[in-house]
């Protein structure tokens, strides 16, 4: 990818700064920093109206093409507009799922109604949506779906259950990969299918995690409905969009994630100053390292935008899920003795005991460490599955 600034793209940098100067005030301006790894509950009303004002002003699908509603962008673009909201220290974002991983997805799979339906709601920032993938028992081995599907009377009746769904308490919509052929096995006889979530067949249950929050929940479907036309490529043909959909994940979309990232990083070692921790050596040299890492992290994500590279999202998924792990342990030994007692009631976290909890699931959801190395080990390396 080439990365010189053109004229084009100064302005652009330009437009985005601006815009977010001037939108990030009044009621907005207590969004400033907020939502985030283990921090997905703050202010979530007023970050969705944020999100709406995002896509009335054309802020959301960047790269999709304009006759979808969104701006054509190009993919050097699409990174300006996330540095410069990282540096605004806008909040973070309520519809990643729907933005970079189902928008694309459509574009690339969808039917054209599918497109005229749903594109356009994701865009303005008004519909929601959450990812129906992981089970009980298929979690990072993903062809172990067993939730299944039935084509019957003109619609889809939905059975089974999902699990660890991020912001399902509060999404309209959901991408769920299902069975849709019975006694299929593995990667043959899925489906894609596109659920609404308010309706009787659907149960939620938040799962309340060690940090007190639930951004993950429990999806019980128990004869939910969806159109016999909201499927997204053809029935049985489920597995390759939903790596589709996972292909998404890197570029653009990791370069979003970062800003969280990069936020947590400059509160720790702001409080390393503060409290004097900065001078001892240990913690001066693994903040280093950290904003190293982070930068190679950056430099991998601009690499991989836009290629097809086998491996390049387990070695994304590697990098982040490491280094977040090992931030929140910073975050602890920076704060010192008194990070291992609360100070408020009866279970109120910090900032960093917040970030140090949560992160100790990053190296397992969105596929283990373990699976992301076999992954690498198989389709990159070559090596034998014995």
């Amino acid at each position: 990818m080439d990365l010189r600034y053109g004229v084009e793209d100064d302005d652009f940098r330009a437009e985005v700064r601006e815009w977010l100067e001037q939108n990030l005030r009044g009621e907005f301006a207590r969004l400033r920093g907020t939502g985030g790894s283990g921090r997905e509950h703050e202010e979530i009303e007023l970050r969705m109206a944020w999100e709406r004002a995002l896509g009335a002003a054309g802020w959301i699908g960047l790269g999709l093409p304009r006759e979808w509603g969104g701006r054509s962008a190009t993919l050097l673009q699409q990174v300006i507009f996330a540095e410069e909201y990282a540096k605004a220290d806008a909040p973070g974002r309520v519809n990643h799922m729907g933005e970079h991983l189902l928008a694309p997805t459509l574009v690339t799979f969808g039917a054209i109604t599918l497109q005229r339906r749903f594109l356009p709601g994701i865009l303005r920032g008004e519909e929601l949506w959450c990812q129906g993938y992981s089970e009980p028992g298929a979690g990072s081995d993903l062809a172990a779906v067993r939730t299944r599907a039935l084509l019957e009377d003109g619609s889809w009746r939905i059975d089974g259950q999902k699990v660890w769904t991020s912001n399902a308490a509060f999404a309209d919509w959901c991408f769920v990969l299902v069975r849709t052929e019975p006694g299929s096995e593995r990667h043959r006889g899925l489906s894609y299918l596109l659920v609404p979530m308010r309706q009787p067949g659907i149960e939620v249950r938040p799962i309340v995690q060690i940090t007190g929050t639930s951004e993950f929940s429990e999806v019980f479907f128990d004869g939910a409905r969806t159109d016999a036309s909201c499927i997204v490529g053809e029935a049985g043909d489920g597995w390759r969009v939903a790596m589709g959909t996972l292909g998404f994940e890197r570029g653009v979309a990791t370069l979003a994630q970062q800003i969280g990232f990069e936020r947590e990083l400059a509160h720790v070692l702001e409080l390393a100053r503060a409290n004097g921790t900065i001078a001892d050596p240990d913690i001066s040299a693994r903040i280093i390292d950290a904003w190293i890492e982070l930068r190679v992290m950056r430099y991998h994500a601009l690499r991989t935008l836009g290629s097809i590279e086998p491996g390049a999202a387990s070695v994304s998924k590697l990098l982040w899920a490491n280094w977040h792990r090992r931030l929140g342990e910073l975050a602890i030994d920076v704060r010192g003795p008194g990070a291992t007692t609360l100070t408020g009631t009866p279970y109120e976290l910090d900032r960093e005991q917040a970030l140090f909890l949560f992160s100790r699931a990053d190296t397992i959801y969105a596929g283990s460490n373990e699976i992301q190395r076999n992954i690498i080990a198989d389709r990159v390396l070559g090596l034998p599955r014995r």
